[in-house]
């Protein structure tokens, strides 16, 4: 059997596509995510038409470039499309023109911080265009020349070549358990020749649900939603089409920037002290991991502003390595993506789920304190001191208004441990477990 590809192998293959918001490169990105996500994940991609409105905003049209470049009355050529997208500002106009030096400079972008590189510049919500080469190349450019201009692009209104987005579905063991809810996952596939930005997030994520389909999450855990789109007009155009998903949906991770060297950025939820940020920092800590933490939306700023914003609010925490300095140039290349750093971050992310969706309330059927050593349940304090002295304070918490989480987080005790010794309460019949607090009648 041959070994499954690296998780930088399948950045190198979606590295080069010509993904914008919508375009051909994108639709070829998704369907070559399908491709690695097996059967039992439930792929299937959306697609929405250009023009519609989605809450504020509009769907974009389809972009096409034919070709573009520039170059001198000569014929000699500056930059050219075919040789990096990135010379071209996404969504420029359709052009063909000959400029002045002084004309012509005002549609050029390089980098201050990266003069060897190509900035990567977009309008994708305005009109204009524009092209981007290397700071030195640049100062190369002869102020005395006349300059030819050439952009052969459209923008289609094709109903079926509209924005699409894919979307994957795990279940946990036994299937779907409509109380529990979902966690939601997004990451983007837009960016050109764009690395880190964000196919590190999207293999990142491929990574996360092929390991949830291997080892499924306990009967009665949370389904996990996989939305892989372009960024934020994906989010809102998915969620505005199901809006009857949202009170489902518990939490949720953005996923970006998980392959350049460098420690993990948790950025918290809106709520700020949510269960997920919580869960979130408990794992990073009990990882031993190298991790800074922010507010919502102080590290960075994407589809959290959808998923946690107005009208919508699903608690959603951000994890990257965020800064690093080749974002938005032709650095950012999969020279720079080290598989150690995303293998990492599918750790930290699958386990944040495995807790926060198989986290249950118990609530107590017994009355009294339990006979421990009848059931079984006595824990030896010269085998786990600990948990012995935790014993009866544990037994006072099961009355259905704390989580097993919010549990071993009072007692500060290991979350897999109090987990697992709670279920033998369970197992035994002398506790319920709900998705969600309930409270026991009084005086039972």
């Amino acid at each position: 059997m041959d070994a499954a590809p690296s998780l930088k192998s399948i950045v190198r293959e979606l590295y080069p596509l010509h993904r914008t918001l919508v375009s051909d490169g994108t639709d070829e990105a998704l369907e070559i995510i399908g491709g690695y996500l097996p059967d039992s994940a439930n792929y299937s991609q959306e697609t929405y038409t250009p023009g519609e409105k989605v809450w504020t905003w509009i769907v974009p049209d389809r972009y096409v470039v034919h070709e573009a470049y520039f170059e001198t009355e000569r014929g000699q050529r500056i930059v050219d499309f075919e040789h990096n997208p990135l010379h071209l500002v996404s969504y420029s106009l359709a052009t063909d023109c000959t400029l002045k030096w002084d004309d012509l400079q005002a549609h050029l972008y390089y980098s201050e911080k990266r003069p060897t590189a190509i900035p990567w510049e977009f309008k994708y919500y305005e009109r204009g265009w524009g092209f981007c080469l290397s700071k030195r190349q640049f100062e190369e450019l002869s102020k005395d020349e006349k300059y030819h201009v050439v952009i052969r692009s459209e923008f289609k209104k094709d109903p079926d070549k509209g924005l699409r987005i894919g979307v994957a579905m795990v279940h946990p063991e036994g299937g779907h358990c409509k109380d529990s809810g979902e966690i939601l996952l997004c990451s983007h596939v837009c960016h050109p020749y764009q690395a880190n930005d964000d196919i590190a997030g999207v293999v990142t994520m491929l990574e996360v649900a092929k390991r949830f389909t291997e080892n499924p999450l306990p009967p009665g855990s949370m389904s996990i939603r996989f939305l892989f789109c372009p960024e934020t007009i994906g989010s809102i155009c998915y969620l505005s089409h199901h809006e009857d998903l949202i009170p489902n949906f518990r939490g949720a991770i953005f996923c970006e920037m998980t392959g350049n060297q460098n420690i993990i950025a948790l950025q918290h939820s809106r709520q700020d002290n949510h269960l997920i940020d919580r869960i979130a920092r408990y794992v990073l800590k009990r990882r031993n991991a190298q991790f800074r933490e922010g507010a919502f939306r102080e590290i960075i700023g994407n589809d959290e502003m959808v998923i946690n914003g107005p009208g919508v609010n699903i608690p959603c925490i951000s994890l990257s390595r965020w800064p690093y300095d080749e974002y938005h140039t032709s650095d950012d290349n999969p020279d720079i993506i080290v598989e150690d750093m995303l293998q990492e971050s599918a750790d930290i992310i699958e386990e944040i789920i495995r807790i926060f969706a198989s986290n249950s309330y118990p609530c107590r059927v017994f009355r009294g304190p339990i006979f421990l050593s009848g059931y079984g349940l006595w824990v030896d304090w010269r085998v786990n001191p600990a948990l012995n002295a935790a014993l009866e304070k544990i037994m006072l918490k099961l009355e259905g208004t704390d989580s097993i989480f919010a549990i071993s987080e009072s007692l500060n005790l290991d979350y897999w441990e109090v987990y697992k010794y709670i279920r033998e309460f369970f197992q035994k019949n002398l506790i319920t477990l709900s998705p969600r607090p309930i409270t026991a009648k009084k005086g039972k």
